[in-house]
């Protein structure tokens, strides 16, 4: 009979395989006490953006966050609770992951309550690293590392990710009244924040786009360093997720940066194929992993 503990993991594994949508995919690849715990992370993150996303009062938003904050630093006060944070206490303990990183998340999230512009990329670069690098040194402390230097590459991906979505992203975060985009860098391009909320697409808007997908993608290039550093059966998360998210931008680039009225996705059977291929690859001699990147 399954124990409380698998039961709070398996709920955590429901929650990835409804909703994360490109991430689930790159899961499947790890060994089961990993995946575990990355299923723990992921259903952590999720209910703190869907409290940020939801139809609530900035108040009660606020208010939920603040318990979700409580809890975290309660930690085994809470596993008879809830069976989510049940799972992340288990796994904070197992994989010893600092606190500081999930309240990193937190803080991120808690921007988007009352932040709805940035006016440069260093104040952007800060939100992306506590929303998105944080889950990158979160997940390598479950993949398994031994040179430090891994977490300044995990902190790469994180940006590198996070970009990403908000290039794929815009017309949601547009209709919530959000721009993530550098007000800054949006006025270089002679475009404004006025066409971006109007959906305006132009040359000034393309330009502005191709800047941002170059942006990523040197992030993106920096990260690859990773790979090696992981311990073998964790790399096909990380490359997977590689792959996936560079192939969003591949999308956006074929769309002429129209993300507008483009749906830019990855079909199942994309995700699959990408999966079960470098999976293998990931398999290799560390050399031949290096060659066939």
């Amino acid at each position: 009979m399954p124990t409380y503990l698998d039961l709070a993991y398996i709920q955590c594994r429901q929650i990835a395989r409804s909703r994360a949508t490109n991430f689930y995919y790159a899961f499947l690849t790890l060994p089961k006490r990993k995946r575990d715990a990355i299923y723990a992370t992921y259903a952590f993150c999720r209910i703190c953006d869907d409290i940020a996303d939801g139809d609530l009062t900035l108040i009660e938003k606020q208010s939920h966050l603040s318990k979700i904050r409580k809890m975290l630093s309660e930690g085994k006060n809470n596993s008879s609770k809830n069976q989510i944070f049940a799972a992340l206490d288990d796994t904070k303990s197992f994989f010893n992951i600092p606190d500081h990183h999930f309240e990193q998340v937190l803080d991120g999230v808690e921007m988007d309550l009352t932040k709805t512009r940035f006016e440069t990329f260093e104040e952007l670069r800060r939100y992306c690293y506590k929303v998105a690098s944080s889950v990158g040194l979160i997940s390598i402390e479950i993949f398994g590392y031994e040179d430090p230097v891994a977490k300044q590459y995990a902190v790469d991906m994180g940006l590198a990710m996070q970009i990403t979505n908000i290039l794929r992203d815009l017309r949601e975060d547009a209709e919530r009244g959000r721009i993530y985009i550098p007000l800054d860098e949006i006025a270089s391009f002679g475009y404004t924040d006025q066409e971006l909320l109007a959906e305006t697409v132009n040359e000034s808007f393309k330009s502005l786009m191709e800047f941002q997908v170059r942006r990523a993608r040197t992030y993106f290039s920096r990260s690859k360093k990773l790979i090696p550093l992981l311990t073998p059966r964790s790399r096909a998360c990380f490359w997977v997720l590689h792959a996936l998210y560079s192939r969003i931008l591949d999308r956006i680039e074929r769309a002429e940066f129209d993300v507008f009225s483009v749906q830019i996705k990855l079909s199942r059977m994309e995700k699959i194929i990408l999966m079960v291929n470098l999976w293998v690859a990931s398999l290799l001699p560390t050399g031949l992993l290096q060659r066939r990147k």
